[in-house]
């Protein structure tokens, strides 16, 4: 078992990622879990890379990243963000999915017993059928990390899915009940800034919201949906915390 840390979306936010990371990896039973969009938006995507760079070698075993949709501008999907990354940052991407350092899928489970899958955007129902309806996270990540690309580039695939109009929807309206809970990043169904909410009522009716660290939570069937994207735009969120499990475990 470890304290498992699972990071939101950091945009070229590097001061924002060292804050929270470097004091948790000084202990060695900590797991990092990076949901993916290191890059684009924020001041310093290059140094967001580098600082990530060194805990991939220096703490490979404490250092899990995923892949968001910035990042698969340069390995395989169509670009859109207009700024392009500089060549040697573009090569540092396409090796590390090369050498399997950048994942789509973890899952862990909680103390409390909660299995969780770990995507970058989430799994709809109709990508979870595509996958062959796993019933576990762990089988569900493995699948999802042997890069089945029909899912990977697809506009509501893991890496897209809008959070409230494509992934709680689509389980919300499911014939299935959800098979396990799912933590994401790339969008959230509130906005921080303003303390707004952005999705119906019936999702509303079943999340609650940690305004401080960003966070939401929703109940779809026995299981929750969180998310975890803080929202740092440009500049970096003015407050924020990653997602903590004490005494969880590590499944995929």
């Amino acid at each position: 078992m470890a304290k498992i840390v699972i990071i939101g979306d950091v945009g070229g936010c590097v001061t924002q990622l060292s804050q929270v990371t470097v004091p948790v990896l000084e202990d060695p039973e900590t797991v990092v879990i990076q949901v993916g969009d290191l890059i684009d938006r924020g001041p310093d995507s290059a140094g967001v890379l580098a600082f990530v760079q060194r805990r991939l070698e220096d703490s490979s075993r404490q250092w899990i990243q995923l892949i968001g949709n910035h990042e698969s501008q340069y390995l395989g999907a169509e670009m859109f963000w207009p700024q392009r990354l500089a060549d040697e940052d573009a090569a540092l991407l396409d090796a590390w999915w090369l050498r399997d350092r950048l994942r789509v899928a973890a899952a862990v489970r909680t103390a409390e017993g909660e299995e969780f899958l770990i995507t970058h955007a989430g799994l709809t129902v109709d990508a979870w059928r595509k996958l062959g309806e796993p019933v576990t996270a762990t089988t569900a990540a493995d699948l999802l990390n042997t890069r089945p690309e029909e899912l990977l580039w697809h506009e509501r695939g893991p890496l897209w899915a809008e959070a409230g109009t494509d992934l709680y929807d689509s389980w919300l309206h499911a014939a299935e009940p959800a098979p396990f809970g799912q933590i994401h990043g790339h969008s959230t169904i509130v906005d921080f800034r303003r303390r707004a909410w952005l999705c119906g009522e019936r999702i509303r009716q079943r999340t609650a919201v940690d305004w401080a660290a960003r966070h939401t939570f929703s109940r779809i069937s026995a299981t929750r949906f969180i998310g975890v994207d803080p929202k740092h735009g440009r500049y970096g969120a003015p407050q924020w915390l990653p997602l903590v499990f004490h005494d969880a475990t590590l499944l995929a």
